[in-house]
């Protein structure tokens, strides 16, 4: 095993060990009596059960180099911390241990940060999803997960599982494709699929023509207009500024008002 780089493109995972559950068991005791050997094969045997976890969180969008080194971290702790005692499977107790630290990675190494109350709860939003899909007997909603997380003493309201839930989907960019047929100028980029009710046609032609009606003003009333309307002045800070009365001003603000309806 590479303990700082695993290339898993080159390698043929076909070829990786897997071990009988007699090999395991002994491994492991040989392991937790301090035989280094027996440690690493025990790690090197169960790399393709790191490679099968891993495979859930592909659509992530994460490197998977980096996943399978993450997971591989799990394995370890795994391995260590294994209580050879107890009548369970090495892989019962391993999945859970590899699966959170991935989680743990992903939930760190996020571009959006959400806090870990959020995070925690939509996982186990996720977790009851799941349980009540397999089960079959109903299609998961809001209401049933809420009900199952209160049986397990956590009350939450609906509201606050679907932000969760929302909270820890992936952020994409504008520019990503959702078609292509190879080539550049014909692929459609979500942006393409988003409407803007801001910049329309109508209100380009809009803006425009009040750029026009503005030019046919006088200077003083350009700049009246401008400190008014696009520098947030009252008319009497305006009056302060051009040296004129209030009322000058108010009377010089409704001509040129006027004057830009007309030319529009």
């Amino acid at each position: 095993m590479y303990y700082n780089k695993v290339v898993i493109c080159g390698i043929n995972t076909s070829k990786l060990k897997v071990l009988t559950c007699e090999e395991k068991a002994e491994l492991l005791e040989r392991s937790k009596k301090g035989d280094k050997e027996a440690r690493q094969k025990m790690i090197d045997g169960n790399l393709r059960l790191v490679l099968s976890i891993i495979q859930r969180f592909a659509s992530r969008g994460e490197n998977l180099d980096d996943l399978f080194q993450v997971g591989c971290v799990g394995l370890i702790k795994a391995v260590d911390n294994f209580n050879t005692s107890l009548d369970v499977q090495f892989s019962t107790y391993a999945v859970p241990m590899i699966i959170g630290e991935v989680r743990r990675y992903l939930r760190d190494n996020n571009a959006v940060r959400v806090s870990r109350s959020v995070r925690d709860l939509a996982y186990k939003a996720l977790c009851i999803r799941e349980n009540i899909s397999k089960s079959g007997c109903a299609e998961p909603t809001i209401e049933s997960i809420c009900a199952e997380l209160e049986k397990n003493g956590e009350k939450h309201t609906k509201e606050e599982v679907v932000s969760a839930l929302e909270a820890i989907i992936e952020p994409v960019s504008l520019f990503d494709p959702v078609y292509s047929d190879g080539s550049s100028s014909d692929s459609i980029y979500i942006m393409d699929q988003i409407s803007d009710t801001d910049n329309t046609d109508e209100a380009w032609l809009e803006s425009i023509a009040l750029k026009e009606a503005i030019k046919k003003l006088s200077e003083r009333e350009k700049k009246i207009i401008n400190l008014r309307f696009y520098k947030g002045k009252t008319q009497t800070e305006i009056a302060a500024l051009i040296g004129i009365s209030q009322a000058q001003v108010s009377r010089l603000e409704k001509g040129a008002l006027e004057k830009i309806r007309h030319h529009m």
